[in-house]
Order: C-alpha cells, then structure tokens, then sequence
C-alpha cells in the first residue's frame, strides 16, 4: 500500500480529491493529433519539427523506399481498413526505437494529422490544462490489452482485440473494481451501447449495479454525486457497411453508424462533441472543486508517433499469447505515446509534463489517493499522476472557457479525401 501507516481504504488528507472521472477514447497518437502544437504556441509540447515554412518534417518510408512526409489529413473520417496497431504492426512501426516503420505496417495514413482547425476542443484543453508529453499506452497493441491494462494492471496474455469468451478468467490479482469494492468506495461505468469494463466480463456479471446509462452520469455531474471512481465511455458506433472506394482505389471509404469513440472510421468531432460535453459537465458541477478528470487514448491507431517507447515494468510472470510467426517481445515496452490531458481545479497552469505514464498511472493515483493495496508491479511503480497538481492553491478554482467543440456535420466531414497512396 502507498502508507503502511494508514489504513486501507481510507483517503489520503492531502489530495483533496474525492470523485475520479476517466474518459479512454479510441486509436490516436500524441503526434496524429497534438504534432502541430508546438507551431500553435505551446512549445513545451513535442509535437513535431517544421521547416523554414512551418511544415512538419517527419517522414517515413514506404517499402520501396519512398519517404512518405507527415501530411494534414483530407476529412474527418479514417479509412475503414487502416491503420494497423496490431501486436506485430506496433513492433514493424517501432522497429527498435527508430520509429520509422509506420508506413510499412499501415501504409499511407499512418502520417496524417489534424490540426488546431479540425479538433479545436482539444487544442483548447490541452493549451488550459496539463498536457502530457510522456503518456504512452500500457503495451504495444491493441484496445483490450491496453484496456484490460486501465482496470487490472496486466493485459495477463492478451495482444489482441479478441472478443473474450464467457468463461475468460479474470486477471489473478483481481481489478481496480475489485479493490474498490472491498473497501466500500462507489463506483461506476456509464456508457451508451457497451461498459468497457466488459472487457474482463467477470467485472460484468459481478457488478451489474455498477453499470449506468450515460445519461446518469451527466445527472450525477449536475447534482454533485459522482461515485469515488467513474468511468464514462462514449457511443463506440454500429458496424452497418454501406459505402464503396476512394476514386483512387487506394483507401477504401466506407460508411457505418457513427459512434463517438474516434476509431476508424468515424468522424472524430463526434468524439470531441463527446468529450466536451463530459467536461464541461464536469467543471459545471457543484463538485468541481473536489474532482480529477483524465482524457487519455487507449493506444496510437497505427498512426505516427516519433517517441520511441521506453523500457516499462512487467506487471507480472504471465507472457504475451504470441505465436512463432509473431514479432518477439514482452510486456515489458510500453506502446506508443497518446494524448493525455487532466483536468481539474488543482491542475497546474500552463504545464507539460515530462514524466513517464502509461494507464496505470490512473490506478496508481486511485490507490495513492484511497491507499489501495497495488494489483501488479506495474501499477504499484507507476508515476501517481502527481506531478500535473498542485495542492496548494487551486488554479482553476473558477472553470476556465474552452473552445467549443464544433458540430460534426461542418466543415469537411467524412467526403472522400485525397490520402497520398502509390
């Protein structure tokens, strides 16, 4: 436990916080989406290098050799089919550290961005509250593992975004959930079509009252009652296949029920819409001055990043599921960095932090803050999120004004784009 001296379960005095608010979204790289910040005015930010004229010089080649140049992407929307952040396609795309294999595992894309034009939320609340340069995803793969990392602090052998079965084991050492509810502190997953908690099911079937609708949670905000821990997931889309190709015939284009959670192929306003609604919820509420929000991305979607992961702590003994075909490697790398911002009135103004986190740091904070006993090795040596507060004087005490999030219906919407391609 993180005080010997302290009774499990009981809050720390010091961090004035009593309600933990996460929003994970889906698929996007700190480059993909914060890479232009340094050109926009927040140059602790590292983002991309410009040249003479302000254009992003990262490449990386095809492999035939053909450098490919970060470009801004043409629409909203991703390509159905790409990029790829499979197990093997982050290892080709890290190739060791060198960072230069993004095109080769997802072809084109993989170096598109969007700017402070397209996702101006974002841009505003990653200028206003601390920004994170060094937040990388659990392991260099998928959404389950990386998730299953957020609830348990182990992906224990999954690499895969792999439906788990009705009888899949939960992890050995038990959940966040499981330790929260041991020491009778609330908490609750709110969602529209699927509570990711789903994906370590026994969360599920253990804990049915601790699922809600996300209509609750934007009720609870307003009256001030948020459990100790919430986790609020957005619409993440339906799957109907409607659409045909790009005019090329490079990237398939290709329509289905827009969700929220900015994977591809969704418009990713719809996700920003989303995000701006659960935070300025949040800082509209009566408990604002006692509340912790964290934006983070489950891992990069296969898009560029120039970060090389470091070196991260196994949680445990239990290996990664992979086969003899499959890139070697461990749980012991972290995957590519994602964006990552906290919010709260006892952020730090005008902050970036430089200290590794990954999705355990949240765990790490829940059990700092309710000294909860660590469920890995991973959780119980992440960075508790620390270093982006400061207790002393609230520097949002009042709710500072964001840039709306415009309607995802403006602009260049989901119109075939012109990707680079062969």
């Amino acid at each position: 436990m993180p005080d010997a001296l302290r009774a499990a379960g009981t809050p720390d005095p010091q961090i004035p916080i009593e309600h933990v608010v996460v929003v994970m979204m889906e698929n996007h790289s700190f480059d993909n989406y914060f890479g232009m910040l340094p050109g926009r005015g927040l140059l602790a930010a590292d983002g991309f290098s410009f040249d003479g004229a302000g254009v992003p010089t990262a490449t990386n080649a095809r492999a035939d050799g053909t450098p490919v140049q970060a470009f801004a992407m043409p629409t909203y929307c991703q390509p159905e089919h790409e990029p790829n952040q499979s197990w093997n396609g982050t290892h080709i795309a890290v190739d060791g550290g060198r960072m230069d294999g993004f095109v080769r595992a997802s072809g084109d894309v993989a170096m598109g961005y969007w700017d402070q034009s397209d996702i101006p939320f974002y841009y505003s609340l990653a200028s206003t509250f601390p920004l994170a340069n060094r937040w990388f995803a659990s392991a260099p793969c998928q959404t389950y593992p990386n998730r299953r990392f957020l609830h348990a602090g182990t992906a224990y052998g999954l690499v895969s975004t792999t439906t788990p079965g009705p009888n899949d084991p939960p992890p050995p050492n038990g959940t966040i959930f499981d330790r929260l509810n041991a020491y009778g502190l609330p908490w609750t997953n709110y969602f529209t079509d699927l509570p990711s908690v789903a994906i370590i099911p026994a969360t599920v079937t253990s804990n049915p009252d601790k699922l809600r609708p996300i209509a609750q949670f934007y009720a609870d905000c307003a009256a001030g009652t948020l459990p100790a821990y919430s986790l609020v997931d957005p619409d993440f889309g339906g799957t109907d296949v409607v659409g045909g190709f790009a005019p090329d015939g490079v990237f398939p284009t290709v329509l289905r029920a827009q969700g929220q959670d900015e994977e591809n192929p969704q418009n990713i306003r719809y996700g920003e819409q989303f995000v701006a609604q659960v935070v300025n919820a949040v800082m509209s509420s009566p408990a604002w001055d006692r509340t912790l929000l964290v934006w983070c991305y489950d891992e990069h979607g296969g898009y560029y990043d120039h970060v090389p992961p470091p070196a991260a702590i196994a949680p445990d003994n239990i290996q990664p599921q992979i086969g003899p075909g499959d890139e070697p490697g461990g749980y012991d790398m972290y995957g590519c960095r994602v964006p990552a911002v906290v919010v709260s009135p006892w952020a730090r103004k005008n902050h970036v932090s430089n200290v590794v986190h990954d999705h355990t740091s949240i765990l790490a904070f829940l059990e700092r803050k309710w000294n909860l006993p660590a469920l890995t090795y991973r959780d119980a040596n992440a960075a508790p999120m620390l270093d982006f507060l400061d207790f002393g004087t609230p520097s949002f005490a009042e709710p500072p004004s964001l840039v709306a999030a415009p309607s995802p219906l403006t602009g260049n919407g989901c119109d075939t784009g012109n990707y680079p391609g062969p």
